[in-house]
């Protein structure tokens, strides 16, 4: 047998599925790809996560644009954070031309360029779906490890949430969370060290220093109402996954913002999504680029909320799959959960790359056509190694790939084309409302007018026993009261189903809208 029936027979044993999969590319041999030698991904393994790395110009968007396209064309909807702002093009059809015909001829597969049903978002400015999220959803722990702050500091954000649940005041965005921080140590001062003690103005003066930091990066349009719903992800149309491609190119000089977004978005999915079990094919795919900004903003409490999410994820029928220029940006930890590895080409021009080129081949299993370090520094554009999990949990056998090409749009969409997809979505007449219900803010903004006008009627002159006039009136005594009416035990029966609900991740339980 020579050795091209050997390498396709090779790939061939390794990859003997059962049910469904998506045609990634073809095998490459000694420099040549070789016909009849597909590289196939099962989609039952597709919800145990993957990673896309490679040096910059290799090719990795336009394969994380591949993968995405096929499980649309499967029926599976896909979240893409496009942080460069190239992957809108998956919208229009592909063109057709020489090169695109001759590798896809030569993969196997035909080409035919569409377009995908595609839903554009934004956390910032740009056009699209706003996505939203409310502070109460994220609930103390998990808003605390996104400030960084030390455990005094995470005492008072629980504090905080214990003491607005408990005298019904929604904090839903930060204006809510900073107003209550201002009254902790100055309006309600005595009443709160009356049901928690005293609470140092040190630390909420962090606290505050930490939020206007979030803030800074342009947190106070994420933060708010409405409220996404992370089940209008997994969407279908015409039998075709809808592609949300969350837009954020002006989020890149604010990696905090996007690791909070990030984070509460994987944290909502955990929570609301139901156990899927061991299913043909994955419920939802969620991709994200430049995922370095992510990992290298992150502290070691988030970076373990990570993990913790990443692990268990899986079961909800979710696949994350993080996109970046090396193995090495992602932990070791979040590393050794990821099914599928797409590894592009790297560069070697200096020491520190070659000592990344030799980890990097260590993290790939062996093959007996390759010597993984040498092909890493060899590939050319559009080209891979490639190893999956077989429907068995097992890898797949390590391929040099020439990957297919996409089959839409291999560039941007126009202004005109984005106001036309924007203008024709049902979900951004949905959620594109400015929405300020009553809160924390105006509650208590009422509550100390109320406060006020009772004392300034109580220093009107009055007769009493003494011949002195009284301070205070009966109605000025019920309000105050009223914010300090709790003790520590009642007031902790009345939140214990808030503190469960809310779950080791940290997340609330929305509210019904």
């Amino acid at each position: 047998m020579s050795k091209i029936d050997q390498f396709r027979t090779h790939l061939a044993e390794g990859q003997v599925f059962k049910k469904d999969f998506i045609v990634l590319g073809s095998g490459i041999l000694d420099g040549s790809p070789v016909p009849g030698a597909q590289v196939k991904v099962p989609l039952k393994t597709m919800n145990r996560h993957g990673l896309i790395a490679g040096a910059t110009g290799t090719g990795k968007t336009k394969t994380l644009q591949v993968i995405a396209e096929q499980l649309s064309l499967k029926g599976v909807p896909s979240v893409l954070m496009d942080l460069k702002g190239d992957l809108s093009g998956l919208a229009k059809p592909g063109t057709t031309n020489d090169f695109i015909l001759n590798r896809s001829e030569t993969i196997g597969v035909e080409y035919s360029p569409q377009g995908l049903p595609v839903e554009l978002m934004s956390i910032s400015e740009e056009k699209g779906v706003r996505l939203k999220a409310t502070v109460s959803e994220f609930g103390p722990v998990l808003l605390s490890q996104i400030l960084e702050l030390n455990d005094t500091q995470q005492g008072v954000v629980a504090l905080v949430f214990r003491y607005c649940d408990t005298h019904h005041m929604p904090l839903l965005d930060l204006k809510d969370f900073k107003r209550v921080l201002q009254f902790i140590t100055n309006e309600g001062k005595e009443a709160i060290q009356k049901e928690f003690g005293q609470v140092s103005s040190a630390s909420v003066n962090t606290i505050m220093r930490k939020i206007i930091e979030l803030e800074q990066q342009g947190a106070e349009r994420f933060f708010g109402e409405m409220s996404f719903d992370v089940t209008d992800f997994v969407r279908t149309k015409d039998g075709k996954g809808v592609i949300s491609v969350i837009r954020l190119t002006d989020i890149q000089s604010r990696p905090k913002l996007f690791s909070t977004f990030m984070l509460s978005l994987l944290s909502e999915i955990y929570e609301t999504f139901p156990e899927q079990g061991d299913a043909d094919k994955p419920k939802l795919c969620l991709f994200i680029d430049e995922a370095h900004l992510v990992f290298g903003n992150a502290s070691k409490d988030l970076l373990e909320k990570i993990e913790a999410i990443i692990k268990l994820i899986r079961s909800k029928g979710v696949g994350v799959f993080f996109c970046t220029q090396t193995p090495t940006d992602v932990p070791e930890n979040v590393l050794g959960q990821l099914g599928l590895k797409v590894q592009h080409a790297l560069r070697a021009f200096t020491a520190k790359d070659r000592k990344a080129i030799t980890k990097t081949a260590e993290n790939y299993p062996d093959s007996p056509f390759y010597e993984t370090a040498e092909v890493l520094t060899a590939m050319g554009i559009g080209e891979a190694l490639v190893t999956a999990l077989n429907e068995k949990g097992i890898p797949t056998p390590l391929s040099h790939t020439l990957v297919r090409a996409p089959i839409s749009r291999m560039d941007i969409l126009t202004e005109p084309e984005i106001d036309q997809l924007v203008a024709s979505s049902d979900l951004v007449y949905k959620y594109n409302k400015d929405i300020d219900h009553d809160s924390a803010f105006e509650i208590l903004e009422r509550k100390m007018q109320s406060v006020q006008e009772a004392q300034e009627k109580a220093q009107l002159p009055k007769p009493s026993s003494g011949g002195r006039t009284t301070s205070r009136t009966k109605e000025d005594e019920s309000l105050i009261e009223e914010l300090s009416k709790n003790t520590m035990v009642r007031q902790l029966g009345r939140t214990l189903f808030r503190e469960l609900a809310r779950g080791i991740l940290g997340s609330f339980t929305r509210r019904k809208r």
